[in-house]
């Protein structure tokens, strides 16, 4: 088979796969439960090109993609298995896998309820705006990925089709709105994959920015797993070389294009494939930020971070952030402490030369903004970790250090208490009356700290 034309693996045929008949009847079950609750999408080139099958199940990569077992809870996985085993119709399983998802977090950092701004007294479906100067893009073809990767905290864009799922169609809305935000200079069209659109229809939505007269729009980024998981899109899909020219086009425009790449594992950049594409979008003018999740069972290990921040640089790409395990979905079974975190990245960070310590980790992105954990020290005889905000819903929190107390435990924000006997941290402080939330409201508090007139 060519990997050069696609194939996708869901669970309604995962079981055809060649390799998957050398795996046990209870495993393939196990995978069959958990896929009714979690999305389940491979293709035939991380199937062919990325998996070890001879360290299946262990191999990291097969662990990235297709479920495993232990993402769900005991109760949750039996009620589910409970469900199949009795042979229940379609929409009785349905109403068991929706019960399920409800209680698995299925927005976090206040995704919905907090992050969706308003335009002319109408919520911005498609849209979010966390962060003064960048705002988030969903363009409603883009709501779905080449594969899916098991940890991802956008599961629910998968697997529901009301408004738990974030999809756009209004470019005007979204153009209208950013002239209404001077303090806005970035755009990340997001997903899903934005990539997984054709090129004609990407085209339609970076060519509308391209023409609007909105000179504080200087960035933009696209968010993508693709290179990882299907990197003919840019080498021999029909439209790969129209893709390649929009590129092009938009940075003689004079506006910065980033495309923010997640990679999981070295494998994912040892392909041809891979490192021709790498090359390619280079080509364009665009650069190449790379990003993961520090996961169990796939990365936790410092050498493979090193080895992948190395050989990212050695391709022309800049290593960007090493994120933690949101809290959702099967954080249980992905997460790591919050010590382990930390000791992996300063292990990996102190092992590379200076050209890959341009990462950024451990990040949390949690309610309050971008938490980035400095380090583990001893102050005043109390242990403490060491915080700061990379990004605030308020800017004035970002780069102010702050402490919490130590706990090996903890792996998300919501986990920590203040150090120093502190009842809250410094943030929550005089903010009860604060409304978090990047909707027209919180406007006049951006203009006082960039200082629009």
């Amino acid at each position: 088979m060519s990997n050069k034309k696609y194939k996708a693996y869901t669970l309604q045929n995962f079981r055809t796969l060649p390799q998957i008949q050398n795996i046990s009847e209870e495993q393939k079950f196990s995978m069959e439960v958990v896929g009714h609750v979690f999305p389940l999408k491979s293709n035939n080139y991380v199937v062919e090109k990325l998996i070890d099958w001879d360290k299946v199940p262990h191999d990291p990569v097969f662990v990235l993609t297709f479920p495993q077992k232990e993402m769900l809870n005991f109760l949750h996985f039996e009620k589910m298995a409970a469900a199949l085993r009795k042979g229940s119709n379609k929409q009785e399983i349905l109403d068991t896998s929706n019960k399920i998802r409800v209680e698995l977090n299925p927005h976090p950092a206040g995704q919905v309820d907090q992050n969706v701004p308003s335009l002319n007294g109408q919520k911005l479906k498609g849209v979010q705006h966390k962060y003064p100067e960048t705002v988030l893009f969903f363009p409603c073809q883009g709501q779905t990925c080449h594969a899916y990767c098991s940890f991802c905290f956008r599961w629910p864009q998968f697997v529901w089709s009301n408004d738990l799922k974030f999809a756009g169609k209004e470019t005007e809305q979204l153009i209208e709105y950013v002239h209404n935000h001077p303090e806005i200079t970035d755009i990340l069209i997001t997903g899903g994959d934005p990539l997984f659109m054709n090129t004609n229809n990407l085209s339609t939505y970076l060519k509308a920015l391209l023409k609007t007269a909105t000179p504080n729009l200087s960035t933009i980024r696209i968010g993508t797993k693709v290179l990882g998981y299907w990197p003919y899109r840019f080498l021999t899909d029909s439209d790969a070389d129209e893709l390649l020219a929009l590129f092009k086009e938009v940075t003689l425009a004079g506006k910065h294009l980033a495309i923010m790449a997640h990679f999981n594992h070295p494998r994912e950049l040892k392909t041809n494939a891979v490192k021709e594409a790498i090359s390619q979008i280079l080509k364009t003018g665009a650069q190449i930020r790379t990003q993961s999740p520090l996961l169990a069972h796939i990365n936790n290990d410092p050498k493979i971070w090193s080895e992948m921040w190395n050989e990212q640089v050695k391709l022309g790409c800049i290593p960007y952030y090493m994120f933690l395990v949101r809290d959702t979905g099967a954080q249980h079974y992905f997460g790591i402490s919050l010590a382990e975190a930390m000791d992996i990245y300063q292990k990996a960070y102190r092992s590379v030369s200076g050209l890959s310590r341009t990462v950024r980790g451990p990040i949390m992105s949690c309610t309050p903004g971008k938490v980035q954990i400095l380090g583990i020290n001893e102050i005043y005889g109390e242990k403490v970790f060491v915080l700061q905000f990379l990004q605030g819903r308020n800017p004035d929190w970002v780069r102010r250090p702050f402490f919490a107390e130590y706990d090996e435990k903890a792996m998300w924000f919501d986990d920590l208490k203040p150090a120093f006997g502190e009842d809250k941290f410094f943030f929550e402080k005089n903010t009860d009356n604060i409304k978090f939330s990047c909707a027209d409201s919180q406007k006049e508090l951006w203009k006082k700290s960039f200082a629009f007139s």
